[in-house]
Order: C-alpha cells, then sequence, then structure tokens
C-alpha cells in the first residue's frame, strides 16, 4: 500500500492544482443519486485545500476558479434527502455543507451460475472470502494526497456493455447485492487497459472476483478490474491511460467471459459511465 504524503508536501502537490487543464473540471458528471456522484462547493478559497469527509471517509476535493469543491461518491444504499458533509479548513473552524441525494431505481437481473458453490459458498469458502474482503476493502477505501486525479476515463476494454451499474441482482433466483460496476463482454484474452494514469495498489486471486487488479488515481478514485485471464502489472508499477494491465477473462464467478470493471470514490461504488466521455 502507498503511504499518504506528508502535509508540506501535499500542500506544495496541491498548489498546483489551480494550474490544471479546466476541461477535467466536467468529469466525473454530476448525478446525485445512489450510486451516482455529487459536487459540492465548499464555500471557500483559501491557498491550501480544505479536507472534506462524507460517513467519515476522506473526499478528493479540487480548485475552481472561485473555490475549493467536493466530487462525492454516494453509495447505493444512500437514501434520498439531504446529505451532509463536513469540512476542515486548514486555519478555520470545521462546518458543515448540506446537498441533496435523489431517488433512483434501478432494474433487476437473473442470472444463473451453473458452480453452486459460487451462490452458496460452504464453510471453507466463506472463511477464504471473510479473509479476502478485507485485502478488497482496504484497496477500494486507500485515499492517496496527490494534486491532479484524472478523472476523465477511457473505456479499459473494447466489447459489448453486457451488465450496466447498478443492478438488482438474483443468482439462482436468490438475491444478492447490487451490482456494483460496469461489465463488458469480450473475448476471453481481449487487452485490458488502464483508463487514466495510476498506480497499481495490489493485484491478486479471489473467490468471486477471479483474477483482479486495483489502481489508484488518488485522493480515494480507485478503479478494480475482475475475472481477468492474466495480469500483466505488480504492486506499486505506475500505469499510464491506454497502457495494457490484463487480459479479459472468465475466473471467479462468471456466466461468460467479460470484464467487471469498478469505480470507487470515497469508498462508494459509483456509476463509471459518469467519467466518460460516452459508451
Amino acid at each position: 500500500m502507498r503511504k499518504t504524503l506528508s502535509a508540506p508536501l501535499a500542500l506544495i502537490f496541491y498548489l498546483s492544482l489551480s494550474f490544471c487543464n479546466a476541461a477535467a473540471e466536467h468529469y466525473p458528471r454530476e448525478d446525485p443519486v445512489p450510486g451516482g456522484i455529487a459536487i459540492v462547493e465548499l464555500g471557500i478559497n483559501s491557498r491550501t485545500p480544505p479536507a472534506a469527509y462524507y460517513k467519515n471517509k476522506r473526499l478528493l476535493v479540487r480548485k475552481t476558479d472561485k473555490q475549493w469543491e467536493a466530487v462525492v461518491g454516494i453509495p447505493l444504499s444512500a437514501k434520498a434527502g439531504i446529505h451532509k458533509l463536513r469540512v476542515a479548513p486548514v486555519d478555520d473552524k470545521p462546518y458543515q455543507r448540506d446537498f441533496s441525494v435523489h431517488d433512483k431505481k434501478y432494474k433487476e437481473q437473473h442470472l444463473t451460475i451453473k458452480n453452486k458453490r459460487k451462490v452458496n459458498p460452504n464453510a471453507e469458502d466463506m472463511k477464504r472470502i471473510r479473509a479476502e474482503k478485507k485485502i478488497i476493502n482496504a484497496a477500494l477505501s486507500q485515499w492517496t494526497a496527490q494534486p491532479y486525479v484524472p478523472t476523465q476515463f477511457m473505456l479499459p476494454v473494447k466489447g459489448r456493455l453486457s451488465s450496466p451499474f447498478g443492478l438488482r441482482r438474483f443468482f439462482n433466483e436468490q438475491p444478492r447485492k447490487p451490482h456494483s460496476g460496469l461489465d463488458i463482454a469480450a473475448a476471453e484474452g481481449a487487452p485490458v487497459k488502464a483508463p487514466a494514469d495510476g498506480v497499481v495498489i495490489t493485484t491478486g486471486h479471489y473467490f468471486f472476483n477471479g483474477n483482479t487488479i486495483f489502481i489508484d488515481h488518488g485522493q480515494g478514485l480507485v478503479t478494480m478490474y475482475c475475472h481477468l485471464s492474466g495480469i500483466k502489472v505488480k504492486p506499486g508499477m505506475k500505469v499510464k491511460q491506454g497502457e495494457m494491465i490484463g487480459k479479459v477473462g472468465m475466473t471467479g464467478r462468471v456466466t461468460g467471459p467479460h470484464l467487471h470493471w469498478s469505480v470507487s470514490l470515497n469508498n462508494a461504488r459509483v456509476e463509471p459511465a459518469l467519467f466518460l466521455d460516452k459508451l
């Protein structure tokens, strides 16, 4: 895992935010619904960046021409209504900012899994799953101080969009958690490319996810790539947008070869399409 920068170094890096390309400010697109993103103006125009928190998770903050703003990932479990985030300026008292979350109904998806253990794991499987969950959660909750966070992505693989984000899923008619990523069906072995610059946090083979890669893009923005047939990167490696990181496969819980791509922001899984110019 990468260590966060010290406060003085973080300040130097953050000051460069004002020189970033203004076009990047259009991404991700705002959609304040469960599984979406809220852009919240923080009402402060200090030289140093404030820290901002939502549900005790640190947020991505960036500087506009007028003020700092927070880019908030809203979990799929969020309820519609008024939500609050906490802002902690460097030289002032903490305060709250409100934002609204609107309701959204996602469609259902019913899948048939031939390997019954992938639907109802046995006791030994559950022991493995619990251990893996800690590793996966640690990767998805990573927050690294970084002056510029790339928020305009490219699609990591060419293929058919087989399962959209947010579906209410049923495996063998048993309800499971909503679909927290975007599934892209492609031929086994098709190249998977980094959607934006980042650093590989970790890789591994997991019970449900199969061969998986996690990439840190900075300030709590993390992407995950599952079911791979091959992994071409190692933890700690820097990757550039468009660089091959792995190959499409069908490892883990799958019904066919595809890439499951998740985007996590402040440890909330959000709609990947909001980071794309178009699908």
